[in-house]
């Protein structure tokens, strides 16, 4: 499928990173870009495909690998968590080719009662924020946009930091029910508790620096 690429970080958990890639596969043509890192991943190329490198690099630095790398129009940044049920890439594509910079699955609104400190699912419609579970991008507006932070190690709330730089720089982003499901998220429940809560916390920690208090960056709530 011309102009989309999906994009996915191996990092362990192999049956269901296979599970995952067989989902897309099975639903849409559209070519696939993997990438691992670090040693404990250095057989992802002959078990998969993709490209390894021996240095270990984090959440931000690898999604900017692929953003600086394949040449569609946009690309998908998925969590191998996420399992395709049907054509997940035509309504995305359509939704993207109608002037959003970001459609994703899960998302939603900064919460401004709480000072920025949660993010509301209010369901379809433009957000805020998009979750990294599946998260479409225009490449060259996210590239424009600084991309990922490559401060971000771990996955967890670097995800609204990007979309909240897409924002920033005047993209939209919406939210839509898509043919996805989602099984156990390795990323999440099968890390360190320590080291989960503490990038966790750097991660949002940026965010409030950043982005606290500018709320004309922000859609119009619903």
């Amino acid at each position: 499928m011309a102009g989309i690429r999906i994009c996915l970080i191996a990092d362990g958990f192999f049956d269901d990173f296979r599970t995952c890639v067989d989902s897309i596969k099975q639903f849409t043509s559209a070519p696939i870009s993997i990438f691992a890192s670090g040693k404990e991943n250095k057989d992802v190329p002959e078990l998969f495909g993709g490209m390894w490198q021996k240095n270990k690099l984090g959440w931000g630095h690898s999604v900017n690998h692929f953003l600086n790398t394949v040449t569609e129009k946009y690309v998908v940044i998925m969590d191998p968590s996420t399992n395709f049920t049907g054509d997940a890439i035509t309504p995305v594509l359509e939704k993207l080719e109608s002037g959003y910079q970001g459609v994703g699955w899960r998302g939603g609104l900064v919460n401004l009662d709480d000072e920025w400190r949660t993010i509301d699912d209010r369901g379809e419609g433009e957000v805020d924020v998009l979750f990294s579970y599946f998260f479409a991008l225009d490449r060259e507006f996210a590239l424009k946009a600084g991309g990922a932070n490559g401060s971000a190690t771990y996955y967890r709330n670097a995800d609204i930091e990007l979309s909240l730089a897409l924002r920033a720089a005047g993209g939209k982003l919406w939210q839509m029910e898509l043919p996805l499901i989602q099984g156990r998220h390795h990323g999440y429940h099968d890390v360190d508790p320590e080291y989960r809560e503490k990038k966790s916390r750097e991660n949002y920690n940026r965010i409030l620096e950043k982005y606290r208090g500018r709320v004309e960056i922000l859609t119009p709530r619903r």
